[in-house]
């Protein structure tokens, strides 16, 4: 892989989480019925830094959950042959709750697909919004965040690589070259 550029540093990606993590009090006017859930692996760390940021703008917790989705891909058989699974951890009741997914990248949209079916193992939320720190377009289905951290447009050839400090040492969103 050929590093093309870098879009977001440390400083940047914190405002872009600030930012959403605003956006989620104002659209649900509170956080009462919020429940945040972080899609393994990078969606995890993301979703805890926003209950983080919710906690510091209005003094209240938000639960965080992880949802592991890998058997629930639909490239489940292309990816590897013995997957690892490591579990999904929700540990409050979805049923009337607003969730809030959470993930790095939004791509073509089949991730998140697999995480609503995952999600809807687990009971019946009120509403599920999906909170994205990037999303680059290429849809493949009707699947739309209602938090961005930030659009990049990219081409098919570009990879776009987002560091998280708790998971590669470094907080950082790049594009790469496949």
């Amino acid at each position: 892989m050929q590093f093309k550029s870098q879009i977001m540093d440390s400083a940047q990606m914190k405002r872009s989480i600030q930012r959403m993590a605003h956006e989620i009090i104002e659209q649900n006017r509170g956080l009462e019925k919020i429940r945040l859930v972080g899609i393994r692996s990078r969606g995890v760390p993301l979703a805890n830094q926003l209950s983080d940021y919710l906690k510091l703008i209005s003094n209240q917790e938000v639960p965080v959950g992880v949802l592991d989705i890998t058997l629930y891909r639909d490239d489940l058989s292309t990816i590897a042959h013995q997957p690892v699974i490591k579990g999904s951890q929700l540990d409050f009741e979805i049923e009337d709750a607003i969730v809030v997914l959470v993930d790095d990248v939004l791509f073509t949209g089949r991730t998140v697909r697999a995480a609503i079916d995952a999600l809807m193992d687990f009971g019946r939320p009120r509403n599920i919004q999906l909170a994205v720190l990037i999303d680059r377009g290429h849809r493949e289905l009707p699947i739309k965040a209602d938090y961005v951290g930030k659009n990049v447009p990219t081409s098919k050839e570009e990879i776009i690589k987002v560091a998280l400090h708790e998971i590669d040492g470094e907080d950082s969103v790049k594009i790469v070259l496949a």
